[in-house]
């Protein structure tokens, strides 16, 4: 079932996005074993990420031929964990986190590649920057030490409304094409997940994170 979920989203994203550009597939690896990880890698998903920083920790060892992500909500006590091991961190959602960020980057040499959550939704429960925060928040991310900003990332509401989902994925393409113009390494516009993947690339996604997806529906204790 795994190479042929993996197949039907290579299918759906072939083409690209409606701008011709390719799409990064990220294999969202929540309460999935390393063994289907290292399984789903074999038959192509080229880059996984973890939700949370102890199961990242656990894995990160076993896990062999990919890229590793990090989308989930980041403490900035378990920044030290993921920097210089993580390609991407999805997440920042404020500047005391990218703050973090750049000094665990600074301790160990490296450059940390990021992207800016914006709450494209404004929705209360969800973290990120306001949508009128961005470009200040952007430019205050880009100019710490060994940060480097290569985009954007959001999450879309839950919603049946194509519309408003539509609506929202080019409000942060607009954004997205902005700062493109102003930043060297502005490359990936993170929108879509399972429930909307095919409605972000349709309106300027270029990178989509699906679980359930490629992964089926997983246990996480009684809730889903």
């Amino acid at each position: 079932m795994l190479k042929q979920n993996l197949e039907k989203v290579f299918e759906n994203i072939k083409n690209g996005n409606n701008f011709g550009e390719p799409i990064t597939l990220v294999g969202a690896t929540k309460m999935v074993t390393a063994d289907v990880i290292n399984q789903s890698i074999e038959f192509g998903l080229k880059v996984v990420a973890e939700n949370k920083v102890s199961e990242f920790r656990e894995k990160y060892e076993l896990i062999k031929g990919a890229s590793h992500h990090f989308i989930g909500h980041l403490q900035t006590n378990k920044v030290k964990y993921l920097v210089g091991k993580i390609d991407l961190i999805h997440s920042v959602d404020s500047i005391h986190l990218a703050k973090a960020i750049s000094e665990q980057a600074v301790k160990k040499n490296v450059v940390q590649d990021i992207l800016v959550q914006i709450n494209i939704g404004q929705e209360e429960q969800k973290s990120g920057f306001a949508p009128d925060e961005t470009f200040d928040a952007v430019k205050e991310l880009e100019s710490l030490p060994n940060v480097r900003v290569r985009g954007l990332m959001a999450m879309l509401p839950l919603s049946d409304d194509k519309t408003l989902l539509k609506n929202l994925c080019l409000q942060m393409r607009e954004k997205f094409d902005k700062l493109k113009e102003e930043y060297e390494y502005f490359d990936y516009l993170s929108v879509g997940m399972s429930a909307d993947y095919e409605i972000a690339i349709q309106n300027g996604s270029n990178m989509i994170r699906l679980g359930s997806t490629i992964f089926g529906k997983r246990n996480y204790g009684g809730t889903i």
